[in-house]
């Protein structure tokens, strides 16, 4: 008698306990949260390039080489804070007309049959 027929006579189901303390229980929440993260880690990231670069560019000293490395190092804070803002912009967008708001966690997923 193989294993495969001995497991199959078992029948049943079986069940796997859910952990204590576990709040994320959809898929859904759990990308919802990821997102949160990763915009609030780009907020502080752009806030934390912005005075890295400002601070450069005060000790530069009138040297043109830094002066010209802290202009570019604004300047990627910049155009990373806009790259932010308009993904933001563009999920609020696509949660009005389609109604899915990655925010909120209403993400439904298609569970299989």
């Amino acid at each position: 008698m193989s294993l495969i027929s001995q497991a199959l006579a078992a029948g049943g189901t079986i069940g796997v306990p859910q952990p204590t303390g576990m709040k994320i229980t959809d898929i859904g929440v759990l990308i919802s949260r990821v997102i949160s993260v990763a915009f609030i880690v780009a907020g502080i990231l752009t806030f934390a390039f912005l005075v890295m670069g400002g601070i450069e560019w005060l000790t530069s000293g009138g040297d043109k080489t830094k002066t010209e490395t802290a202009r570019n190092r604004i300047t990627a804070a910049v155009v990373g804070l806009a790259i932010v803002a308009a993904s933001w912009a563009l999920m609020k967008l696509i949660a009005y007309f389609f109604g899915v708001d990655v925010f909120e966690g209403n993400i439904n997923i298609p569970k299989p049959y």
